[in-house]
């Protein structure tokens, strides 16, 4: 005997059961609907071939029989235009891209895909979604707990933009296998990535340089204690989280160096004059595993200590909104550059690499080159 599933009041009185309680919505196109004990029943589609074999696909939950009806429909559509009936998730989405890879890119690219995606989809929930349920949040939510951190809590300014930057190119591999599918007929539709952006305005990083009048401005405008930590930076070129973690004990008066400890390891720099001058009185009187540079409460500086009150000091001393604690590391080594330094010198003292000082602060050194050629009687 036929039963209903139309309304909600005729599936309420049905017998709870494994076997679904089908209905026919076209010839060989039935939606099914199956009665738990307990909970939300859930909807099957069924499908017969034009060789008689029985396809099945499970739809999920709806509240309304027509939006199940509708799932069925586009699931036994997609079939028809030549989409594989099996389901896939995305982590067999990325295999299939990194195999693709591996045919037609080389092992290099296939490497790289494969190792992203084995940090960031295999294991996770993202990794055994299927592709046709695959949602729009669910890539955004992935996306965004790739950051783990906001802005306040970024090591300097620069953390964020870094992570979000990475955060682009693991999404863009992402995007890569996920069309692939689309293309192969995988799965019907890319409406649970299509949308999803990538952050913007991070591939690099758009410091403020801070020409003289402005530094001069800005340290006016700091109070005595954030005054020092500023000075610092520009005599340096360090990242300010070193020189908050740098002790009395780390500066050499009689070598004129300073030893410090960060993200790309330790390191001892060779120090100025004037360097060399300013933090022989910031130690003074001080005992050796106390902070060479402190707050005025002779607390250890840390990014929430300065973060605000170097804020006020910017807006005091009408800098571009641009500037922010890093810009005086930016504007450090820029002059270093710009005076003529080699740059393996300057990697060395700022603890980064000869090509990230290339790469930003190459440019720098050209009126410098000109001058040389001109002064060169090449023709």
């Amino acid at each position: 005997m036929a039963v209903s599933i139309n309304s909600k009041t005729a599936r309420d009185k049905l017998e709870a059961r494994r076997e679904p309680y089908w209905s026919r919505i076209q010839t060989g196109l039935f939606v099914g609907y199956r009665k738990p004990e307990q909970g939300q029943g859930t909807w099957i589609a069924r499908r017969r071939t034009e060789d008689g074999k029985q396809l099945y696909k499970a739809l999920g939950t709806f509240d309304a029989y027509d939006e199940a009806a509708k799932a069925a429909n586009l699931w036994a559509n997609a079939i028809d235009a030549g989409v594989s009936s099996k389901g896939m998730t995305v982590k067999q989405a990325c295999e299939h891209y990194v195999e693709h890879l591996g045919l037609h890119k080389g092992r290099a690219s296939e490497r790289d895909a494969e190792g992203r995606f084995k940090r960031l989809v295999y294991d996770a929930k993202l990794g055994r979604t299927d592709l046709s349920k695959l949602r729009t949040s669910d890539l955004t939510a992935w996306l965004s707990a790739q950051i783990g951190q906001d802005e306040d809590d970024a090591e300097d300014e620069d953390d964020l933009r870094r992570a979000k930057d990475s955060a682009n190119r693991n999404l863009a591999s992402l995007k890569a296998a996920l069309n692939l599918a689309l293309r192969d007929r995988l799965v019907a539709t890319d409406a649970g990535w299509k949308t999803v952006s990538k952050f913007r305005d991070v591939g690099r990083r758009r410091d403020a340089f801070l020409p003289t009048l402005q530094r001069k401005a800005l340290m006016e405008a700091c109070p005595a204690d954030l005054q020092k930590l500023v000075k610092a930076m520009l005599l340096t070129g360090a990242r300010p989280g070193e020189l908050a973690n740098a002790n009395v004990q780390h500066f050499d008066r009689a070598q004129g160096t300073l030893a410090l400890q960060g993200k790309t390891g330790y390191r001892v720099v060779t120090l100025s004059s004037a360097a060399v001058e300013f933090f022989g009185d910031c130690a003074k009187d001080k005992i050796g595993n106390a902070a060479l540079l402190a707050t005025a409460f002779d607390q250890r500086w840390n990014k929430d200590l300065w973060k605000k009150p170097f804020k006020a000091a910017a807006r005091a001393a009408n800098l571009p909104t641009t500037a922010v604690m890093y810009s005086l590391r930016h504007t450090a080594i820029s002059e270093m550059i710009a005076a003529g330094m080699d740059s393996f010198i300057v990697a060395r003292l700022a603890g980064t690499s000869t090509a990230m000082i290339d790469a930003h602060y190459g440019h720098l050194r050209h009126d410098k080159t000109r001058a040389r050629l001109d002064a060169v009687a090449l023709i």
